[in-house]
């Protein structure tokens, strides 16, 4: 595929290149080289990954290549899984894309590589986004549609970065020097910030459907549902002026629960945030992958499965060791529905969600009551600021306590059967964290 790629690539009249780096921790910084058929990806890019200086440039040597080729399509004779392909070659250091225009797996595949090499050097390469006030710091874990790059937009936080980080002995990175917003219903009023970077000259607006006069349509999804908004970091006015921030004192782990079991916010030992850390539970979320039209319910170690190349309890241990270390509280938020499963209830209102992290964050649920949910183990708040009580308990919000109660059951199960490959890698504080059917 190597040769088919290169020779494909050599074939065309233009060809755009960038030399960049990943991490914005200029000491563990990857120095890359991205060559492209299309100008668009390339800028694409430049927005995503940390641009250098004249003087960083001219000392460059990239120990990673990216040739990308989307528009070249693999073959039956290929023997690959589709026409689609990402080849990571890491003793080579190389990587190779074909068949797909979608942007995204050009950072990804960079976030692999990572991936492999931090953990070696005792640092936590995290699928997060995160942000500060200076003197608290927060990282959020979730997959695409869970609401990272959302929550960690904050007025009153400066964002450090809304998808790849690093959690070293200095503290929390970003790996990338700009955001890849999901845009689909995207409105100035809930999300001001990111609305504001889909006016400004330099951002790519990928699958988004305009009028005839060039205003996006955000809430058209006839190409599909995952439209994406990609721009430097910079365009976010609110941030930090060089990617990084101090040891995270709050670990976020996001979800969007189909079924609509999940209590929209929970505490969690430091045992569970393993497990869940492990388990990486969420709905993959309709237009994100091939085939899916709704929410399904799905499992995906360390939150970024598949780009992680070494076993799920390797980034687990080095969470767990950081957690420990800086005395950091773990939370788990459900952004998914409530009321009922998807079809059913309804999407967590944002505004809730909100004024539920801020109260985690700002320390206003330290001295609540708390209840421990009897099937999954964590603790659940009461009461919680600007929330109405009865959304933090869900089987208060469904209209069949027997429906909700067998849901929840049927989740617990899905929950345990998945931890099987996992159990034998893991402590017996972590697997007794696994939630438990309530049936008899």
């Amino acid at each position: 595929m190597r040769a088919k790629v290169i020779d494909y690539l050599s074939a065309r009249e233009d060809l755009f290149v960038q030399d960049l780096y990943c991490g914005a921790d200029m000491s563990e910084a990857l120095p890359i080289r991205v060559i492209n058929q299309n100008a668009w990806h390339n800028a694409f890019a430049r927005n995503m990954f940390i641009r250098p200086s004249k003087e960083l440039l001219s000392s460059h040597a990239p120990e990673f290549t990216v040739f990308h080729a989307p528009h070249f399509e693999a073959s039956k004779e290929d023997g690959l899984n589709s026409q689609c392909f990402v080849i990571v070659n890491y003793q080579a250091g190389e990587v190779l894309i074909g068949g797909t225009r979608y942007a995204g797996e050009i950072k990804k595949s960079i976030f692999s590589v990572m991936n492999l090499i931090l953990p070696k050097k005792g640092i936590l390469p995290m699928h997060c986004s995160a942000n500060t006030n200076g003197e608290n710091t927060a990282i959020f874990f979730g997959l695409s549609g869970t609401g990272k790059t959302t929550l960690s937009a904050d007025p009153k936080r400066a964002l450090i970065g809304d998808d790849e980080h690093g959690w070293g002995s200095n503290g929390v990175f970003n790996f990338e020097g700009g955001c890849y917003a999901k845009l689909i219903d995207l409105s100035e009023e809930d999300e001001p910030e990111i609305f504001g970077t889909t006016r400004k000259f330099g951002s790519i607006l990928e699958n988004i459907v305009m009028d005839e006069n060039g205003v996006p349509d955000f809430t058209d999804v006839s190409k599909t549902q995952n439209t994406r908004g990609s721009y430097p970091i910079e365009f976010i006015d609110n941030r930090t002026s060089d990617s990084t921030g101090g040891h995270p004192q709050n670990v976020i782990f996001l979800t969007c629960d189909a079924f609509g079991v999940l209590p929209p916010i929970s505490r969690l030992t430091p045992e569970q945030a393993a497990y869940h850390f492990i388990s990486g539970y969420t709905a993959k979320v309709a237009g994100t992958e091939v085939g899916v039209k709704e929410p399904q319910a799905t499992f995906s170690a360390c939150f970024g499965e598949p780009f992680m190349p070494m076993h799920p309890g390797v980034y687990a241990d080095l969470l767990s060791k950081k957690m420990e270390e800086h005395n950091a509280t773990a939370w788990l938020i459900n952004t998914g529905w409530s009321g009922g499963p998807y079809g059913v209830g309804n999407r967590m209102k944002i505004k809730y969600t909100r004024a539920m992290l801020n109260a985690a964050l700002d320390g206003e649920l330290d001295d609540v009551s708390y209840v421990v949910d009897e099937r999954f183990g964590f603790a659940v708040p009461t009461t919680c600021p600007n929330v109405p009580s009865e959304v933090l308990q869900p089987i208060q919000t469904w209209s069949d306590s027997d429906s909700y109660n067998n849901t929840a059951d049927n989740l617990a199960e899905m929950f345990v059967a998945n931890f099987k490959r996992y159990e034998d890698g893991v402590s017996e504080a972590v697997n007794a964290s696994s939630p438990k059917s309530l049936a008899k």
